[in-house]
């Protein structure tokens, strides 16, 4: 496996249209993150207006703070080392993110949302660094960890794999819910709005 995948990142390096496309979409994404926090510090600072969501006023507050970032980072870490075994998935990946991160500031710049009534914060030392250090609750529509988890499904191609990121983004879109940190149309929309964005980076990535 080892000399298989060090083969396979050596013949993605010696094309220069795979370079390209890396760089292309690795630069893009590492600027995004840099501007993050500055983003989320100003959507903060942001009045918008408290949807009236009939199924969130029904569900029980609860905070699912360690069960969700346990899903989240599992399933990121499995995500970084599939895409270490293959170039290809992680190009894939990579301009999958980093679309997924623009449209996420469309919209979210589009649609000023309040947070829901009864939010607790999602506790996350880690995730909490990109939006510098501060806990955002404005940065609703649509749910990043919902669709992160779910561009994770997509780009992963085991079928255990795939299953596992699937549940995993399922579940998190119901505890992000609960916890009342989203919307309902927060995480509905973000598995269509995802599927769209990856079958984008698919076409530019290519093969």
């Amino acid at each position: 496996m080892a000399a298989n995948t060090k083969l396979l990142w050596k013949n993605a390096w010696q094309n220069t249209g795979y370079k390209k496309k890396l760089f292309g979409g690795l630069i893009p994404a590492i600027i995004i993150l840099m501007f993050f926090p500055v983003f989320f510090q100003y959507i903060e600072q942001r009045n918008g207006f408290q949807m009236n969501d009939p199924l969130l006023n029904a569900i029980p507050v609860l905070n699912l703070s360690i069960p969700t970032f346990a899903l989240i980072w599992s399933t990121a870490g499995l995500t970084i080392f599939r895409c270490y075994q293959s170039p290809q998935m992680t190009i894939q990946f990579i301009w999958g993110f980093m679309l997924l991160c623009v449209a996420r500031i469309i919209t979210i710049s589009s649609v000023p949302f309040n947070p829901p009534a009864g939010l607790i914060p999602l506790m996350d030392p880690l995730s909490n660094k990109v939006y510098g250090g501060i806990y955002i609750t404005k940065d609703l529509f649509f749910s990043g960890h919902t669709s992160t988890l779910f561009l994770m499904f997509l780009t992963l191609t085991k079928k255990y794999d795939k299953t596992f990121a699937l549940i995993s983004s399922l579940l998190v879109g119901m505890f992000v819910l609960v916890q009342h940190v989203h919307y309902t149309i927060d995480v509905l929309v973000a598995f269509p709005f995802t599927y769209l964005i990856y079958r984008s980076a698919k076409k530019v990535v290519g093969n």
